[in-house]
C-alpha cells in the first residue's frame, strides 16, 4: 500500500473534487446498510450534508467506521459529525459544499435553519482506486 501521492489525490480531485454520488456503508448490530449520497472529496475526506437525526448518522454515532463506493473506487475511513452546517467552524467548509452542490442545494430538501442539518466527514485510511489500467492501493492515513 503506497501514501496518497500527489498523482492519485490529482485523480480524486479530478474525479471527487465536486457533486459526487457516492455509496456510503455504516453498520448496525452487525448488519450492513447502504445508501447513494452526494458528496465532495477533499484532501483525504468526503463531505456530506446530512441530518443529524438520520439513520446514518445514528449508526456512526454508535460504530463510526464507514465503507465508501464511487467510480473505480472502494475506501475504508470514519464518520465524524463535524456538527451544524452553519456554525463558525464549518463556514469555510460549507461555502465550498454550497458551490459543489449548487445544482440543488437549496431546492428546499435542506432546511439550513435546523441545527440538525449537519455536516459528515468521512476520513479515509484506506482504499482502491483504478485508473487508466492502474491499481493503486492507498494509505491515506499520513503515517
Amino acid at each position: 500500500m503506497e501514501k496518497l501521492t500527489q498523482e492519485t489525490e490529482r485523480i480524486m480531485a479530478e474525479r471527487f473534487g465536486k457533486d459526487t454520488v457516492i455509496a456510503l456503508a455504516t453498520t448496525e448490530d452487525g448488519i450492513p446498510h447502504v445508501r447513494y449520497v452526494n458528496a465532495f472529496y477533499e484532501d483525504g475526506a468526503f463531505y456530506i450534508i446530512t441530518y443529524a437525526l438520520s439513520g446514518k448518522m445514528k449508526q456512526l454515532e454508535k460504530n463510526p467506521a464507514a465503507a465508501i463506493a464511487g467510480e473505480w473506487f472502494t475506501a475504508h475511513g470514519t464518520g465524524i459529525n463535524l456538527g451544524y452546517f452553519g456554525k463558525e467552524e464549518n463556514r469555510d467548509l460549507a461555502e465550498k459544499l454550497r458551490k459543489a452542490f449548487a445544482d440543488w442545494i437549496d431546492n428546499g430538501h435542506n432546511d439550513f435553519t435546523d441545527e440538525n442539518t449537519c455536516i459528515l466527514c468521512v476520513r479515509l485510511s484506506d482504499g482502491v482506486l483504478l485508473s487508466h489500467g492502474k491499481r493503486y492501493e492507498i494509505d491515506f492515513s499520513g503515517e
